[in-house]
């Protein structure tokens, strides 16, 4: 399911105006999911976020999930990882940073390609590499 209802092929769009629109669509899944497991203050649902969605984590799970990825979807986060940005992390690595735009592009691929599905596959795939790193466990705590 796509918000807005234009034509567009993401096959032609360039990796890093895929991982501009990845960005949001996996800033979404964190948020909604946050907030369906439990209503919580603003500031902890904003501290628990934060460790879902920063870079190292993004970058661990891309390192992940590439060999449950299809060609195509490798292709995309690959295309991602080595885009050239002029751009430099915070908080995070350079390697760490390329990654997460890595996923953030292959995130951006399939929810302009309308496959909700997969995306939401691709999402708890996701969490779990994070979670099983304990990220989310002591953000918990």
């Amino acid at each position: 399911m796509r918000f807005f209802d234009g034509d567009c092929n993401p096959s032609q769009l360039s990796p890093l105006t895929l991982a501009f629109v990845g960005d949001a669509v996996f800033d979404l899944f964190v948020r909604e999911r946050l907030v369906c497991l439990a209503n919580r203050p603003v500031n902890r649902l904003h501290s628990l976020a934060v460790s879902l969605v920063k870079a190292s984590s993004q970058a661990r799970a891309a390192k992940r999930l590439s060999e449950k990825l299809t060609e195509k979807e490798l292709s995309v986060l690959k295309r991602g990882r080595n885009a050239h940005t002029n751009h430099k992390a915070k908080n995070a690595s350079e390697s760490d940073y390329h990654y997460a735009t890595g996923l953030e592009a292959l995130f951006g691929f399939l929810y302009l390609s309308g496959e909700s599905d997969r995306l939401r596959e691709l999402f708890e795939l996701t969490l779990d590499c994070i979670e099983e790193d304990s990220v989310v466990q002591a953000a918990a705590d």
